[in-house]
């Protein structure tokens, strides 16, 4: 068994090196030892190590960076497995990329973490100026904690990014020090972060700034800032009072955004008096993604059009989007389109034949830590998106509208009121398009009282019933 003991800087040019004269020498993998710096000797090192053919090693070069790369990981088998799989690679007894190999497999999954761990190195460093009054140059230091043994592959990038300063990075392990153009690099003696300065306030304001409540997911959030990283960030400091103080603020924001009154409204976004014909079926989706005739367009993920043939002969029209809807763009998805499924196979109302769709286009919701709850939309948000519904049932020319709910009912025929009362009937449209009325399944989910909530799923099913009975103009 051989022992082999690199340094602590420059550790993957002498395991290149080393292996370099192993392969030379036909020493085989499971003959080596592999260790970094003065780590304690093991049992076995020291004993002479079996020989066979020499090697001549010759990699393609995406596989020697991938595999120097993955020698940043802190796995202490990371040497012995790519001297391992460098040896395979020359021999021709393992492909390149193979991942079905599990040495390989690991060393590519190892070679990501380690690019990952540099990619926040290089997002959360934060330097605080050590300049001295005598200086010529501005001094930094920064003080970060990576997950692996990243120091050396990591730091050019701030020698390019600041090189008309000097810095030090401290780390656990190494120190990067970057003076008069110069990069070097030391073993951390002193482990205290360096002083804090004026930039401390400067990243707090530049971060408080940038943050908005109601984009806030924590989750995606703690994700590319994980809290590991939070001791060492001053900003950091604000995260928790700003996640709890978010839905309130988003409240606020959404408050405050302009709602005018339908006859100012009027005058400040003057409508089309014609519906443009460039927009088709095909297009909505798009120009529905960059609508901004009413408040609720830049609060959503996306506008969700209607879908359904062309030809289809019965429009179903329901309220809005729900967060589902919201996040895949197709109407009727979530729980409430799961019952209006149902309810439409029980009635012999096949979903494939129907244009289906929303009398507002967009998700509307109040932001309530984690969730985004459902919040039904105003009476100028209804007319503004109007000019959509009126848009499909122009392109559909359906014989038959159902309107499922108050906001549907108020959008066609000007009124949600007295809905019970209205359920079931036939009323027709200002341009003669006979309007079926009926609940909306999102009512029948919420009812509270399990009888009632069966008898208007009855008169829902039967509403549908109706519809699926239309007879065709």
């Amino acid at each position: 068994m051989e022992e082999v003991i690199l340094p602590h800087i420059g550790t993957v040019a002498a395991w290149r090196e080393t292996a370099r004269g192993l392969a030379a020498r036909g020493v085989p993998a499971e003959a080596v030892l592999w260790r970094v710096g003065d780590a304690a000797p093991d049992l076995f090192g020291g004993m002479s190590a079996p020989q066979a053919a020499p090697v001549t090693l010759t990699l393609p070069r995406a596989a020697l960076a991938e595999i120097e790369c993955g020698l940043h990981h802190s796995d202490p088998e990371r040497f012995a497995r790519a001297y391992d799989i460098v040896l395979r690679l020359s021999r021709g007894d393992l492909r390149w990329g193979d991942r079905e190999d599990p040495a390989l497999h690991r060393l590519i999954a190892q070679a990501k973490h380690v690019r990952r761990d540099i990619h926040k190195m290089h997002a959360f460093v934060r330097f605080r100026e050590i300049t001295a009054e005598s200086a010529n140059r501005r001094a930094f230091a920064a003080w970060f904690e990576p997950d692996h043994p990243i120091v050396e592959p990591a730091t050019p990038f701030f020698a390019k990014r600041f090189g008309d300063m000097d810095w030090v990075i401290a780390t656990p392990s190494l120190t990067a020090r970057f003076e008069a153009g110069q990069l070097s690099y030391s073993e951390t003696e002193d482990r205290s972060p360096p002083p804090e300065d004026a930039t401390e306030e400067l990243w707090r304001t530049y971060f408080t700034h940038i943050f908005n409540p109601a984009r806030l997911m924590v989750k995606a959030m703690t994700s590319e800032m994980p809290r590991k990283y939070w001791k060492n960030l001053p900003e950091a400091q604000l995260i928790p009072e700003m996640i709890r103080q978010a839905p309130a603020r988003a409240r606020a924001m959404q408050d405050a955004m302009p709602t005018p009154k339908a006859p100012l409204a009027d005058r400040l976004r003057p409508a089309p008096k014609e519906l443009p014909s460039e927009i088709t079926l095909a297009t909505m989706k798009p120009a529905l993604d960059a609508c901004r005739r009413c408040a609720i367009g830049p609060c959503a993920t996306q506008g969700v059009a209607g879908e359904g043939p062309a030809s289809a002969r019965v429009m179903v029209v329901g309220e809005q989007p729900g967060e589902q809807e919201d996040l895949k763009g197709r109407p009727f998805i979530g729980p409430a389109g799961q019952l209006f499924d149902h309810c439409a196979r029980a009635a012999g109302l096949d979903r494939e034949r129907i244009w289906l769709t929303n009398a507002v286009k967009h998700f509307k919701f109040t932001p309530r830590g984690k969730q985004r709850l459902h919040q039904a939309p105003n009476a100028g948000e209804v007319k503004a998106c109007r000019w959509w519904l009126d848009l499909e049932r122009r392109l559909i020319k359906p014989d038959l509208v159902v309107a499922m709910g108050a906001t549907a009912a108020a959008s066609l025929t000007g009124t949600g009121k007295g809905l019970v009362e209205r359920a079931g009937q036939i009323e027709t449209l200002p341009d003669g398009t006979p309007c079926l009325i009926t609940y909306h399944p999102a009512h029948l989910l919420r009812l509270p009282d399990p009888q009632l909530a069966q008898a208007r799923q009855a008169a829902f099913t039967a509403s549908l019933r109706r519809a699926a009975d239309w007879p065709l103009a």
